[in-house]
């Protein structure tokens, strides 16, 4: 009896799992408008130095589409988030230490 009640519990999440996933569509990320260098170019204004590492990325805020900059600085190393729609300053700290 108890084997049948698991069947029909395990029945009834399987079927409703397919349910769920298409009840929230995913959202379609936007398409930056700005190019690599114009953003590079702002990511610069807001933190001058060099450039070491860059690349786009899906993440929080903003519209969600931003150019992640690391920019050394005589002061350290800073990572530089700029929104890839509308130029905007997202993110302009110090980068802690990476794990390995």
């Amino acid at each position: 009896m108890r084997d049948t009640n698991r069947l029909l519990i395990l029945a009834a999440c399987a079927a409703a799992l397919p349910a769920a996933a298409l009840a929230a569509p995913p959202q379609k990320a936007p398409k930056p408008r700005l190019t690599l260098a114009q953003a590079q170019a702002i990511a610069l204004k807001a933190r001058p130095g060099k450039v070491t590492d860059h690349e786009l990325e899906a993440e929080k805020g903003g519209s969600g589409l931003r150019y992640s900059f690391d920019i050394k600085t005589g002061a350290g190393t800073f990572e530089v988030g700029v929104d890839a729609v509308t130029g905007r300053v997202l993110e302009n700290v110090a980068e802690g230490p990476h794990p390995d």
